[in-house]
């Protein structure tokens, strides 16, 4: 790590502006929006075999769920670890160990899920394993990030995996409380392809499927009743991102996990034509290269159990 990426990381603990919120609040004595202490905490550290085919293959993806989040979406399927802050706190060689544990276990890559308000101490222990990791890192994330942050882990994520949930400021604000949601993440995105450049894929032993080692996957989850939102998501991406320089991926899982009377919209799941729209959307803006759900998706053990697997 250069003294000036450490320096970034090492300023946040006192004054913490990872995330857009950009609460500044010392760490060692107060939580912010995130709710995160001081510290790494997380909930499952395990191969996970349901991310897109070229992230998790066959032997499955390196999967670590970091607890608390900065967006809190009131419908997230991990409610578990990113509203209540299940999880275990972990030392930086702990956490180090888990990295190893699954690259052991013959994981394609080390998947950092929800991770930015843990930064200044999950990328010590990356510095840990540098010279033993020998698989790629991904960085699984709600979009919401600032430009900042992005780059201060250009040497650190090969793969980025961000959301680009809505481009209504009605509905993230709704939803996630995030009114600048959209500016937000389009400007984080712009910067991560930035980094990456176009995806690559390659061949690895044991493999019967080329696999992501770099690039960026753009993921959209359909909400129920908002594809208007999604149609004009897709038009941005195809008018504004440089072309073959992404994947796409649209999902149809979003599972009503509990009955909400704040937001009535949500307590169902989408139809077979919401979705469809979506996707025949973005077929004819010719965002083909990527990936789409079956409708059988929206299955509730598509959530992983968070019992602190490998931990």
């Amino acid at each position: 790590m250069s003294d000036h990426i450490l320096s970034y990381f090492q300023a946040q603990i006192s004054h913490c502006q990872l995330c857009p919120r950009m609460c500044g609040v010392d760490r060692n004595a107060q939580r912010g929006f995130c709710q995160a202490p001081a510290g790494a905490v997380a909930a499952r550290a395990a191969l996970h075999f349901w991310e897109e085919p070229c992230i998790s293959g066959t032997k499955g993806s390196g999967t670590v769920f970091f607890s608390g989040c900065t967006l809190r979406c009131c419908f997230c399927q991990n409610y578990k670890i990113s509203r209540d802050l299940y999880g275990k706190p972990l030392t930086t060689r702990e956490l180090a160990d888990a990295f190893l544990r699954l690259q052991d276990q013959g994981a394609n890559n080390i998947s950092l899920v929800t991770a930015t308000h843990f930064l200044p101490w999950i990328i010590p222990a990356l510095d840990l394993v540098k010279d033993r990791l020998q698989i790629p890192v991904v960085y699984n994330c709600g979009g919401y990030e600032r430009v900042e942050t992005v780059k201060a882990l250009h040497d650190y994520v090969d793969i980025w995996l961000p959301d680009l949930k809505y481009e209504s400021s009605e509905l993230s604000t709704r939803y996630s409380q995030a009114p600048f949601y959209f500016q937000t993440a389009a400007s984080a995105i712009s910067q991560m392809i930035r980094q990456t450049g176009a995806p690559h894929v390659r061949e690895i032993p044991g493999e019967s499927m080329p696999v992501m080692d770099r690039g960026v996957i753009i993921r959209h989850l359909v909400l129920p009743g908002q594809k208007e939102d999604s149609i004009r998501l897709m038009h941005w991406i195809a008018e504004n991102l440089p072309k073959d320089s992404f994947y796409i991926s649209l999902m149809s899982q979003y599972t009503p996990y509990e009955k909400n009377p704040q937001f009535p919209e949500l307590n169902r799941r989408i139809t077979s034509y919401e979705y469809q729209k979506v996707v025949d959307t973005a077929l004819d803006l010719g965002l083909t290269q990527g990936f789409m759900q079956e409708k059988s998706s929206a299955k509730e053990e598509y959530t992983p159990d968070f019992n602190l697997e490998g931990l």
